[in-house]
């Protein structure tokens, strides 16, 4: 599972405006002022050389105030979660009382920090820090969160104070193709998950939030080892009254990151909800191969499913590609045939294809359907072989690919799809400009290369 990052310091140190800066989103809300943050956000890092997430925290201050004092509290507890400290200090004020109750705090909490003086772009870098130095922490190095400079530093001295793959949990989870079961609290999750297993080993009861951590069981069935990992019930911030359902919740987004494969629980009789549907967009944002279970499904009266597969078909529709179950948890009916549907999702997810055979598809599709011209010029697409797996990506290089219009991405992904007869994950294309990487290169086949070729140049024929 990813590490966490949690960004720690006093209001108004520009905490927000740094985390805007490393998921590269506009998501925290910045201004001049301090307390605009009061709960935390969560984003993906996209500075550094290790895969993690960020945490926004609001500011911690010695404040008597219940609010502020409440901000404080939480963001001193998710930053205990965290697996490393960025802790930001304000270099045009320097070092403050409060600094100092948190430079407390951290020796206590004993997690790496690395400490990061904001705000220095009219400052000599070396003047701005030296007070700093004082709380032996580590080198202090001066940033700007608003310009960016210095950023990239931090993130590598960060990424390096993360705990090694060989020291995190995602080390210890067992062998198996690993299913995550996700959805809004009391959907059945964990009543699913002890129907899948065959036996009661997860706690259920029939009020939400039961379930306060992601809980990983391995198993097997029918010759195959799987790895359930029930989480906890995501819900809307807003709703969220205890700081351990904070916690639950940046458990299940670490969840799903660790998965193979996302099974997406959704209450009949409720409907899609905007929850569910934000949870969806979490998971496709992460590229894992999905299934949706439609639970509590024997309860409904005829109309109630019509209108319900109705909500399905419309309001998930940009997730076509993966397949719907409706079932019954507590009653068993329809869970068994979640397995082949998970099966086929994890073996689409791994796809293997050789870059012949992707360039004789491309080249098949583009026969059957050339792309635009742009300024009197034709879009040139020579090569393409498959650049990752979970989800599979294809990358296809041309000539001036960056004008490939979003209707002509669909329908090579479409039909890449069909051709590839990909179920149940998302399909990733990448398009470069430039000359293609394998000119030089011999392309030796295998004799069982050959005849797979060979037979999928018989299916193209066929499919014209």
């Amino acid at each position: 599972m990813k590490p966490m990052v949690a960004i720690l310091g006093r209001p108004n140190v520009g905490k927000s405006t740094l985390f805007n800066r490393l998921t590269r989103t506009r998501e925290a809300l910045v201004a001049d002022q301090p307390g605009v943050t009061r709960d935390y956000r969560v984003g993906e890092g996209r500075i550094g050389d290790r895969p993690h997430l960020v945490i926004d925290t609001g500011g911690v201050t010695e404040s008597r105030d219940p609010l502020a004092s409440t901000v404080s509290d939480l963001a001193l507890k998710m930053a205990q979660e965290a697996d490393a400290i960025l802790w930001l200090v304000d270099g045009r004020e320097g070092r403050t009382t409060e600094d100092d109750r948190i430079a407390e705090w951290l020796r206590r909490a004993g997690k790496p920090v690395v400490i990061a003086v904001n705000k220095t772009e009219a400052l000599e870098p070396a003047s701005a820090c030296a007070e700093f130095h004082g709380y032996g922490m580590g080198e202090p190095l001066a940033i700007s969160s608003a310009h960016g400079g210095g950023v990239e530093e931090l993130m590598a001295r960060v990424c390096a104070a993360l705990p090694r793959a060989d020291e995190t949990e995602a080390e210890a989870m067992p062998k198996g193709v690993r299913v995550a079961v996700l959805g809004r609290p009391n959907v059945g999750k964990s009543t699913l998950v002890n129907r899948m297993l065959g036996e009661e080993r997860m706690l259920t009861y029939d009020q939400p939030g039961t379930t306060r951590d992601a809980i990983a069981v391995p198993f097997a069935r029918d010759g195959r080892d799987y790895v359930l990992i029930d989480t906890a019930g995501v819900r809307r911030r807003a709703r969220m009254v205890e700081d351990i359902e904070k916690f639950s919740v940046i458990k299940a987004l670490q969840a799903i990151d660790a998965a193979n494969v996302v099974i997406l629980v959704i209450d009949a009789q409720e409907g899609v909800t905007e929850q569910d549907a934000s949870l969806l967009g979490q998971i496709l944002d992460s590229g894992r191969a999905l299934v949706i279970a439609v639970n509590k499904w024997d309860g409904l009266s005829e109309d109630q499913k019509t209108r319900t597969r109705n909500s399905i078909d419309r309001r998930l529709d940009f997730a076509s590609f993966a397949r719907v179950h409706y079932i019954s948890a507590l009653h068993g009916s329809g869970v068994g045939n979640l397995f082949e549907s998970i099966d086929r999702a994890y073996a689409s997810a791994f796809k293997e294809a050789s870059a012949g055979e992707l360039t004789d598809m491309l080249n098949y599709l583009l026969e059957a359907h050339q792309p635009p011209l742009v300024r009197g010029r034709r879009i040139k697409l020579r090569y393409a072989h498959l650049g990752g797996h979970n989800p599979p990506r294809i990358v296809i290089h041309g000539n001036q690919t960056e004008a490939v219009p979003g209707a002509y991405k669909r329908y090579l992904e479409n039909e890449f799809r069909r051709l590839l007869k990909i179920e149940g994950t998302p399909l990733k294309l990448e398009f470069r400009t430039g000359e293609n990487p394998y000119k030089h290169k011999k392309n030796i086949l295998t004799p069982r290369q050959v005849a797979k070729r060979k037979r999928l140049k018989k299916y193209i024929r066929k499919q014209r």
